[in-house]
């Protein structure tokens, strides 16, 4: 029981893993391939020569990463990227083509509407995606060579994608057509949103920096009303120089309201910036998990 303990966070990284690169498979297969929506990537090119060749998909998949692959390992290093990105390119590559196989598989896609194909298609892949760096794993392919080029390069992840996947969907543009690319392009947008929210989770909460002549009362409304934790920071007025407390405070969208009535009863004449956070890990939120 503890050495399974202590080997479920790395299994559960697996699990992820494979769920995800699953994910991709089943959404290249029932939208991008049908509508021949080449999106970029490795796979996208994979598309691309699958419309002269008839080459199975998911072999080219597989081939087409090995040199990525050896260049991750060489310049990113680290078993744990080795065993985790090949995971996912085997399983990719695999159920691409497998998926085939099952009798009831829809080969020709659900719809000829490229707007669904293009929107569902980037919604399933990009939570496909997510689920993999959740697992702290890449795709392979582009994920690879965007990583290389922001590590050594300083080349920012997301002009690095913009890159090496704009050279794809101009490509699909002189072979599918111009109207296939600018819906690929559509995909990789909605596709990046859906990795972000996937990865940090619809948990968004609110941070509140509260400056008030009240702080004690508005301190304690907050404790007792909301049962949310307050911490008191030492703060000077630049302009009296005398000392202000800044209250800090972290609460759900939905108490957002709340704390700004407590604020303004207590003190109508308080300074308060109010900011987004992705997530927040601790008591009276998510639980911290180990990785």
């Amino acid at each position: 029981m503890t050495v399974l303990k202590r080997a479920w966070p790395t299994i559960y990284d697996y699990i992820l893993v494979i769920l995800g690169t699953v994910i991709q498979a089943v959404a290249l297969r029932i939208f991008f391939v049908p509508a021949n929506l080449a999106s970029g990537g490795v796979s996208g090119i994979a598309q691309l020569i699958n419309h002269y060749t008839h080459w199975p998909i998911g072999m080219m998949v597989f081939f087409g990463n090995l040199p990525l692959f050896l260049l991750g390992w060489r310049y990113l290093g680290g078993r744990r990227f080795a065993l985790r990105t090949a995971t996912a390119i085997l399983t990719l590559s695999f159920m691409t083509d497998a998926l085939l196989w099952l009798p009831f598989f829809p080969r020709n896609g659900l719809t000829n509407d490229l707007v669904l194909n293009s929107l569902y298609g980037a919604v399933i892949s990009g939570v496909g995606y997510g689920l993999v760096y959740r697992g702290q794993g890449t795709s392979g392919g582009s994920d690879i060579l965007a990583r290389i080029l922001n590590h050594y390069r300083g080349i920012p992840i997301t002009q690095s994608y913009l890159m090496t996947d704009a050279l794809v969907i101009l490509g699909a543009g002189f072979i599918f057509g111009w109207d296939k690319a600018l819906y690929a392009i559509i995909t990789l947008y909605v596709s990046g949103l859906v990795v972000d929210t996937t990865m940090e989770g619809s948990g968004t909460v609110r941070t509140a920096l509260i400056i008030t002549s009240q702080p004690t009362q508005v301190a304690e409304n907050i404790l007792n009303e909301m049962e949310r934790g307050v911490t008191v920071l030492s703060g000077t007025g630049a302009y009296t120089g005398k000392d202000r407390p800044v209250l800090y405070t972290v609460v759900t969208r939905s108490e957002l309201q709340v704390l700004k009535s407590i604020v303004h009863q207590a003190d109508p004449a308080a300074f308060m910036v109010i900011g987004a956070a992705h997530e927040a890990l601790g008591e009276g939120f998510q639980p911290f998990k180990k990785q």
